[in-house]
């Protein structure tokens, strides 16, 4: 018997140390971390780590930077409004997964199917909020600002974190870490480029994927 028992105990450390690897991704991230596999035949990877920069344009002067794994943004240049990159391509029906880390000073967010790539806004595009100091907390973080409210709003800041968004026809949904934020049916922007904006704070792109719906 004491011979069993000591080969149960080993066995016992092999599978818990084998337990404890597989979820360090989650222990880490608890709120944040969706094991995708992205397939090249199904996914466009436009940011991973580091690499992406090459697969937007840029308007505006805010300070983009690849660094530690991410791409990052910091600060205006010019110390005044907002900028964005703004993919090469334009989607119609698509689905976006997106992996950013915010500070509680940011204020970004993705705005999709853009209908005028060379001036983004609210009101041309449709803007999926991050931004835990938004004056009106109800089109904050997890919001699709004037289109669909949040209530309480999820905050982000000093964590990592997970986008979904949907876009399919008439019908727009959005997943942050896992919850439902905004769920719509609206006709205004059919298509257009996709966006990440910058506005104030840091924020940090470490993984976006596109795929077609």
């Amino acid at each position: 018997m004491k011979r069993f028992t000591a080969g149960l105990f080993v066995v016992a450390l092999i599978l818990a140390g084998c337990s404890s690897n597989t979820m360090t991704p989650f222990n880490q991230e608890p709120f944040g971390w969706v094991p995708y596999t992205p397939d090249p035949r199904v996914w466009e990877v436009l940011v991973d780590g580091e690499k992406g920069l090459e697969n937007f344009n840029r308007l505006g002067d805010a300070n983009w930077l690849p660094m530690h794994g991410v791409i990052q943004g910091d600060r205006m240049n010019s110390g005044k409004g907002t900028a964005h990159l703004v993919t090469k391509k334009s989607y119609r029906d698509f689905q976006i997964y997106a992996e950013f880390w915010a500070d509680e000073d940011a204020n970004s967010g993705i705005f999709i199917r853009a209908t005028n790539p060379k001036s983004i806004t609210s009101k041309n595009s449709y803007e999926v909020n991050i931004y835990d100091k938004r004056p009106g907390p109800e089109y904050g973080t997890g919001a699709i600002v004037n289109f669909a409210k949040v209530n309480p709003m999820p905050k982000a800041a000093n964590r990592w974190n997970t986008f979904v968004i949907t876009a399919k026809g008439p019908r727009l949904t959005v997943e942050m870490n896992g919850v439902v934020t905004a769920d719509i049916e609206d006709k205004s922007f059919a298509a257009g480029p996709f966006t990440l904006q910058y506005g104030g704070g840091i924020i940090k792109w470490r993984k976006v994927m596109v795929r077609p719906l």
